[in-house]
């Protein structure tokens, strides 16, 4: 008798095993094949608009605001208001008087310094930017490249024409010549690197 009850035991706990993995087979099937609530709703892209989206992306270059403009591009960016942080333009050679401007009596370079500098004090932050990547772990491998040559940068985050732009930086530099020698060294090394300036 106890025999008989010892595997009728056994039988009843493999029979409620099968029936419980029948069960969740059936809820899984259940859940996979039901429409998901919200998502559905969505459009869907078709392929010509990927294929376009692809096309774009295709020559979509993140360092191509630093990339050297044309003589015409310069000056007229020049002459317009700087952002808050550009790459620096040269302004093109003019006839003034040097020892106007640099005394301050020139009207003109008096018009074109901005309304928060002080005296003696540049009215910008110099950084040296050596690349923008649109993916977060190619500016980490270049901030890596850049810490095996002796040079502490730091990543940061941008938007830029709708993408997110990571830029590596060195600095921030509180003088333009401590900048411009640092993207000298690092461009006779075989970088890239460009100069930019922030307002304070």
């Amino acid at each position: 008798m106890r025999r008989w009850q010892r595997g009728g035991f056994v039988m009843g706990l493999i029979v409620g095993l099968l029936l419980g993995l029948a069960l969740a087979l059936a809820v899984a099937l259940y859940v996979t094949k039901s429409p998901v609530p919200f998502v559905n709703k969505v459009q869907q892209r078709s392929p010509e608009q990927d294929a376009a989206e692809a096309q774009r992306n295709k020559d979509w270059n993140p360092n191509a605001p630093l990339a050297n403009k044309p003589a015409h591009a310069a000056a007229s960016a020049a002459t317009a208001a700087p952002p808050a942080a550009s790459a620096v333009v040269e302004p093109p050679k003019s006839t003034r008087d040097a020892a106007a401007i640099l005394s301050g009596r020139d009207p003109a370079a008096i018009a074109l310094a901005p309304r928060s500098a002080k005296p003696g004090l540049d009215p910008f932050i110099y950084f040296v930017q050596v690349g923008a990547f649109g993916k977060p772990e190619d500016a980490e491998a270049q901030r890596a490249k850049l810490a095996m040559l002796g040079y502490s940068a730091k990543v940061s985050e941008r938007d830029q024409q709708g993408r997110t732009v990571y830029r590596v930086r060195l600095g921030p530099y509180e003088a333009k010549d401590e900048a411009e020698s640092t993207q000298t060294k690092l461009q006779s090394g075989g970088e890239v690197a460009a100069l930019v300036r922030v307002e304070r």
